[in-house]
């Protein structure tokens, strides 16, 4: 079945250069977006019971522009300033120039991966005196902490955010050809929302290891997988997926 409609679980592109609109001219795709789950922060009294000290810090690591929203909002609240010795290390060069929002942004206390964070590595290895914080959801992506403890990193976790199930009551059904996940927290609002849905034709995409697993786990079928080396970006999935059903090979 070729695809004409997609649906991607994120927010509209607030640009006109987003590549999701380039594959949507290209192939005369209808794509719309709609984010199944949406950020709350945990509150500054829930925080105090997790019993951390965001002064014993020397360095952050954030994976996420919520979790740079998150982080300098419970600082606030906790009344705890940042110093300016402070380090990030973060996921990607997206993330680390939203810091801007923020802070000032200095190179020497920045550092960041090209594409995820297994990218951070020689930095971890170079700051290995640092005492790390990481600020993180509840759909925490465990293969973070697999690189830290590989790497014998000294860090603490604390949950400043929770992925929350965004209330979908005024769409009826799901009548598109593809539907695109970014995190686990989209499947669980799917089966939240849409407790009777059936995958029937539907082709399910999935970006990362952690969503493809909460695909199956839902008893889905997982046909479009990024990022592989083939497809770094879920863009590039869907554009092979689509480029193989025209030429008949799916």
């Amino acid at each position: 079945m070729k695809i004409k409609s997609i649906l991607v679980t994120q927010p509209k592109p607030e640009s006109d250069k987003s590549p999701y609109l380039d594959l949507s001219k290209k192939y005369n795709l209808k794509i719309d977006f709609i984010p199944f789950f949406h950020m709350e922060g945990i509150s500054a009294k829930e925080f105090r019971q997790e019993r951390i000290n965001l002064s014993d810090y020397t360095a952050v690591i954030l994976t996420s522009r919520h979790s740079i929203d998150h982080y300098f909002r419970l600082c606030q609240e906790m009344r705890f300033e940042v110093p300016e010795t402070m380090k990030y290390f973060c996921a990607s060069e997206a993330v680390a120039f939203y810091i801007q929002k923020h802070t000032q942004f200095r190179k020497r206390k920045i550092f960041y991966g090209q594409h995820n964070i297994h990218d951070l590595t020689p930095y971890l290895r170079k700051h290995k005196e640092e005492k790390f914080l990481l600020p993180h959801s509840n759909t925490h992506n465990k293969e973070i902490d697999d690189l830290l403890d590989k790497e014998k990193i000294s860090y603490t976790k604390a949950l400043f955010y929770r992925a929350v199930p965004t209330d979908l009551s005024h769409i009826k059904d799901l009548n598109y050809d593809a539907l695109v996940f970014f995190s686990p927290a989209d499947i669980k609002s799917l089966r939240k929302n849409f407790p009777k849905f059936k995958q029937r034709d539907i082709k399910i995409a999935a970006f990362g290891s952690a969503t493809a697993k909460a695909v199956a786990g839902a008893g889905l079928h997982l046909d479009i997988h990024a990022p592989t080396p083939e497809a770094p970006s879920m863009t590039a999935a869907l554009e092979n997926h689509i480029k193989s059903a025209k030429n008949g090979k799916k």
